[in-house]
């Protein structure tokens, strides 16, 4: 089966040819230089990057597979969660595409395609892991699920306000370091040399073990009252992504240990953009070893938005049930 994913849920176009599970393509065009100056992402500015660029990089993805058309056999699109005008783009071109080719096409959840990424490399099967906690960390979600089946995906913790990722990229604006922030704030962690870390607030960890929402709002105030008050060089900054990090790392990797103590499961999954950030990997690794767990996480050319994710998870739901999800 030839699958074309397309995504288009926030600020990256992106399309993807897979066959039977293989990727054979991925293409992904980012419009963050557009938003950079802005310090986050402008919906407006998003969709109508969409619209110019969607036809190009699908166009492309089917070239560098040596494919057209008339070989596709089934159009994956994100169909929710995300920015509603980008969506539109992406459902829009996918409905068109299938209306002039007759190709059905099937609409695909943005958050487990990011858990599912973790399968891409073709080493491990998510039947094979299932049941498994999955988490979403990324610049617009911070949840955990407990997946049971491919259908089966339950929500057991969520942000109550501000995403993890979102949390860096307000503190990168905070601190004047530039858009998008993940990286930023992980470079200038890198390079913190002292020992007098800053006790920034590690929301709702105090809470019952069976409390797994996130929050992260808290800390980005935390962090905006320090800076005022500070003496602003760019030690300090270092110091401050630092601490910022630490904190952010340690209420995830918490969250997640509750949630498979919570769910008794021995598997876990981590996908999403701030699943990149090599702190957190080596913690999530160190859970797994500490615990016995068996970890999966996807890589770091899957960790972001992608439509390669779409094409897989589509193909799976269409083969479960052909018309279940069709658009």
């Amino acid at each position: 089966m030839v699958t074309l994913g397309i995504e288009t849920s926030c600020d990256e176009t992106a399309a993807a040819v897979m066959v039977d599970g293989k990727v054979l393509s991925s293409r992904v065009s980012s419009s963050v230089h557009l938003h950079a100056q802005y310090g986050g992402v402008v919906p407006e500015i998003a969709s109508r990057y969409h619209l110019e660029y969607i036809f190009s990089v699908c166009k492309k993805a089917l070239e560098d597979a040596k494919k057209r058309v008339k070989d596709i056999d089934l159009i994956a699109v994100t169909d929710s969660p995300g920015l509603p005008g980008s969506l539109l783009v992406g459902t829009a071109f996918a409905k068109a595409v299938s209306f002039a080719g007759n190709i059905p096409v099937i609409g695909v959840n943005h958050v487990f395609g990011h858990i599912l990424s973790c399968f891409l490399d073709g080493k491990d099967t998510e039947e094979q892991a299932f049941p498994f906690v999955g988490a979403v960390i990324s610049g617009g979600h911070t949840s955990l699920y407990h997946c049971k089946n491919l259908e089966d995906f339950a929500l057991i913790g969520r942000t109550k306000d501000d995403a993890a990722g979102e949390a860096f990229d307000k503190v990168a604006k905070i601190l004047g370091l530039g858009y998008p922030g993940g990286p930023i704030v992980e470079k200038r962690a890198e390079a913190f040399d002292g020992d007098d870390v800053i006790s920034f607030p590690r929301a709702l960890l105090k809470s019952s073990a069976d409390h797994l929402d996130f929050s992260f709002s808290g800390l980005k105030t935390a962090v905006m009252y320090y800076w005022r008050s500070s003496s602003k060089t760019e030690k300090e900054k270092n110091k401050i992504c630092f601490s910022f990090q630490e904190a952010v790392v340690d209420v995830v990797e918490k969250k997640i240990s509750r949630a498979l103590k919570h769910t008794g499961v021995k598997r876990l999954a981590v996908g999403g953009g701030v699943v990149n950030n090599g702190v957190l990997r080596k913690r999530l690794r160190a859970l797994s070893l500490k615990n016995k767990i068996e970890l999966y996480l996807p890589k770091k050319k899957y960790c972001g938005d992608n439509a390669a994710m779409i094409a897989s998870l589509g193909e799976k739901y269409y083969k479960l049930d052909g018309k279940k999800a069709l658009l």
